[in-house]
């Protein structure tokens, strides 16, 4: 009797872990992919990995209606550039209306939270949307209360990290940046008014990115580092720290019990000596064990709430950031999982389930066709040209295809345009220097990637092309085509 009393107290003990965890743990669905997965596919992939919240980046229909009867808990947003649409409160009201209670039915979308804007006060946007997110948020949150939906659905801004800040960087001198104080000043106060979170993006791999310094141990949550005491506090992670200096800001602005969400956390896998499979394994780890025990932070005790980012790798995101901007998803772009992952956090670390449904193009793939052709200007101008209208952040230094002698490097750069392209043969031309093979040309680390069956149109702008350039312009002196 005294064993099975034992077993039943362990088996309880684990499923509240597991049901508890479930409750904090969210994921971030990007989709800025050329080649899509079908909405519906991603949805039921989070639901084989017992994901039960979405934080998504727009309110796309096409998004919302694979949500449907799935009994996710979502976060829609608004994209900074739409906010000053939101100054006229009858389109705010409109956008409620159309987007909102359209969905929230019974049995329909189980919308939560309303991010308006995403990261709209980052130093480098220069001010342009400091004098537009509060009225915008103010005039969002009404609509919802309007509309009968204000105690279910709460309006809030996605942050980053950056709105404060520590002069000494230790929490305790943690206060909202100079700048935006008094725009943020208005905002927590608001947010603690309607009893809506704070939701705060932070990236522990951002410090080593940025500070070349930066203990590497300090940026994980496995106590292997040295720990930093501030007026009795340790802190053995940056994590940690980085939240509890934002509790201190929250503090001095005199909303100190403001609910606080991590809308974004999480670690890529390339484009970066940091950035790798191993290191974000290690994150992971860390990060799961961390909110299973419901340990939280110092001054924030208790469970976290979370959004992982991301779930798939995104190949038309922007680089100006870093390489990295593209990897940081916990799947590739076809939907398969890249490391073993316990999102339950008790322990039982697996590969997670891969996306279903996903059908690849033909095994081919377009390689440079004239390896005895010489450096030539006509040649680097191919390879600018590919990089520029594909990802080949791959290529960059200390990224998983850094070791590819200059064929290799040429001939990665042909096939991501080609699979772009979704092998349009038109595509593997190079005038004449690339040709079509089947066989497999990864080799080592690097995986010359074969795309998916699109669900989606690829849209090529402006904006793109020029992100995309950014990245064609750095791979001249990796390929030494100059």
């Amino acid at each position: 009797m005294a064993q099975r009393g034992a077993f039943l107290w362990a088996f309880f003990i684990l499923v509240s872990l597991f049901t508890s965890h479930g409750d904090a743990l969210g994921v971030n669905w990007g989709t800025q992919a050329s080649h899509p997965l079908h909405p519906s596919i991603v949805v039921g992939m989070l639901k084989d990995n017992g994901i039960n919240k979405v934080k998504l980046f727009d309110s796309d229909s096409w998004t919302l209606k694979a949500l449907v009867g799935s009994g996710m808990e979502v976060m829609v947003a608004i994209p900074n550039k739409d906010l000053s649409t939101y100054l006229k409160y009858k389109k705010a009201k409109k956008w409620v209306k159309d987007t909102i209670s359209k969905h929230l039915y019974d049995g329909g979308v189980d919308i939560r939270y309303v991010a308006v804007g995403n990261e709209p006060f980052l130093t480098s946007y220069n001010g342009s949307f400091v004098n537009i997110t509060f009225p915008a948020l103010t005039n969002i949150q009404k609509a919802l209360e309007e509309a009968g939906l204000g105690d279910k659905v709460k309006a809030t801004v996605a942050l980053n990290a950056d709105v404060y800040e520590s002069a000494s960087n230790k929490p305790s001198d943690g206060d909202f940046r100079g700048d935006i104080k008094d725009r943020m000043l208005e905002i927590v106060r608001f947010l603690n008014e309607k009893n809506s979170p704070f939701v705060v993006n932070i990236y522990p791999f951002l410090s080593l990115y940025q500070n070349p310094d930066f203990p590497l141990d300090f940026a994980f949550l496995d106590d292997r580092g040295e720990s930093i005491e501030d007026n009795g506090v340790e802190y053995s992670n940056v994590f940690d720290a980085n939240l509890d200096t934002l509790v201190w800001a929250l503090r001095k602005s005199e909303v100190p019990d403001l609910k606080i969400l991590v809308g974004e956390i999480g670690w890529p896998t390339d484009g970066n000596k940091f950035a790798n499979r191993t290191l974000a394994k290690r994150f992971y780890d860390g990060l799961m064990k961390k909110l299973a025990t419901g340990a939280g932070t110092p001054l924030r005790p208790g469970r976290l709430n979370v959004y992982l980012f991301g779930l798939v790798d995104e190949d038309m995101k922007s680089v100006a950031p870093g390489n990295f901007e593209r990897h940081w998803g916990i799947f590739y772009f076809d939907g398969k999982p890249k490391f073993p992952i316990d999102f339950s956090g008790n322990g039982q670390s697996k590969m997670p389930v891969a996306a279903k449904g996903v059908f690849p193009l033909e095994s081919r793939w377009c390689v440079f066709g004239k390896p005895e052709m010489k450096n030539s200007s006509k040649l680097g101008d191919l390879v600018n040209y590919a990089c520029s209208n594909a990802d080949c952040t791959a290529l960059g230094y200390g990224s998983s295809c850094n070791n590819l002698d200059r064929n290799g490097n040429i001939s990665y750069a042909f096939n991501m345009y080609f699979q772009m392209q979704s092998q349009d043969i038109q595509a593997c031309d190079f005038d004449g220097m690339a040709t079509i093979t089947t066989k497999n040309a990864s080799t080592g680390t690097c995986l010359f990637p074969i795309q998916i069956i699109s669900a989606g149109v690829r849209v090529i702008g402006d904006r793109v092309s020029a992100a995309a350039g950014f990245v064609g312009l750095a791979l001249f002196g990796i390929l030494g085509l100059m």
